[in-house]
C-alpha cells in the first residue's frame, strides 16, 4: 500500500468566506479496507502514546512498530517516513481547527465582526500550538518548508480574508504574513520553552497586535 501523502488543504472563497475543500486526496481514508483502516488507527494510537510518554523525539518508525506489534515495513508502507507519520497525527486536529474557523460558532467562526474573529483565531491557534508544540516542530523540521505546507496556507488565507474585511486599505497580504510569523511554532517554542512566557501573555500580545492594526475600525458582523 503506498505511503500517505503530506497533509493537503485548499481554500476557495465562496461568497466572501473560505471553504475547506479537503485534507489529503479526496476519498483517501474511506477507500481503505477495514483491516487497513484498523491497522492505520492502531499505528497512530501507538505513535500518540509514545509522544505523550517520551515527546516527539521518542517517535521512530521502529518504536511505533514495536509498540503496535507490527513489522517495521508495515509502518513505512503506511506512512512513507517519520515525517509522514507525524503529519498524519496532526491531520485530525487540523481538520477540527479549520472547521472551527470556517463553519464553527462565533467569535472564531462566521457571525462575528472580523476584528473579533482575528482575536479569537490567534488565541485558539496559540493554545493549539502550545499543546502540540513538539509534534508540530517535528512534523515540519525544515523552517523554509513551513510557509509552503498547504495547511498553513489555509491559515494564512483565512487571516488575509479577515484583514481585507477589517482594514481593506492596508497591505493585507504582507500583514497576514506578519501575523502568521507571530503564530509560528518555532517562535512559540522559543517564547514558552526557552523564555518561560505563559500562553496567556502570548494571547494578550496577539490581542494588542490586532487592536493596534485595526485601531479606530468599527465593523458590522459578517
Amino acid at each position: 500500500m503506498p505511503a500517505d501523502p503530506p497533509l493537503f488543504a485548499n481554500v476557495q472563497e465562496i461568497a466572501g468566506e473560505p471553504e475547506l475543500v479537503q485534507l489529503g486526496p479526496a476519498g483517501d481514508e474511506p477507500c481503505l479496507r477495514a483491516d487497513a483502516a484498523r491497522n492505520r488507527a492502531r499505528l497512530l494510537d501507538a505513535a500518540a502514546k509514545l509522544i505523550a510518554e517520551h515527546g516527539a523525539a521518542g517517535v521512530t518508525m521502529e518504536a511505533v512498530a514495536a509498540a503496535a506489534n507490527v513489522g517495521k515495513g508495515t509502518v513505512f508502507r503506511r506512512f512513507g517516513d517519520r515525517t509522514g507519520l507525524l503529519t498524519a497525527l496532526l491531520d485530525h486536529s487540523e481538520r477540527k481547527f479549520q472547521a472551527a474557523f470556517l463553519t464553527g460558532p462565533p467569535p472564531m467562526g462566521p457571525g462575528a465582526p472580523p476584528v473579533e474573529r482575528l482575536r479569537a483565531f490567534g488565541h485558539a491557534l496559540l493554545r493549539r500550538t502550545v499543546d502540540e508544540l513538539d509534534l508540530q516542530l517535528a512534523a515540519e523540521p525544515d523552517p523554509a518548508r513551513r510557509y509552503s505546507v498547504p495547511a498553513r496556507r489555509v491559515l494564512h488565507g483565512h487571516l488575509l480574508l479577515l484583514l481585507r474585511q477589517a482594514v481593506p486599505e492596508a497591505d493585507c497580504e504582507l500583514l497576514a504574513h506578519t501575523l502568521m510569523g507571530y503564530l509560528n511554532p518555532a517562535l512559540v517554542h522559543h517564547l514558552t520553552r526557552q523564555c518561560g512566557l505563559p500562553t496567556a501573555r502570548l494571547e494578550s500580545g496577539w490581542t494588542e497586535l490586532v487592536d493596534r492594526l485595526t485601531a479606530g475600525i468599527t465593523q458590522p458582523t459578517d
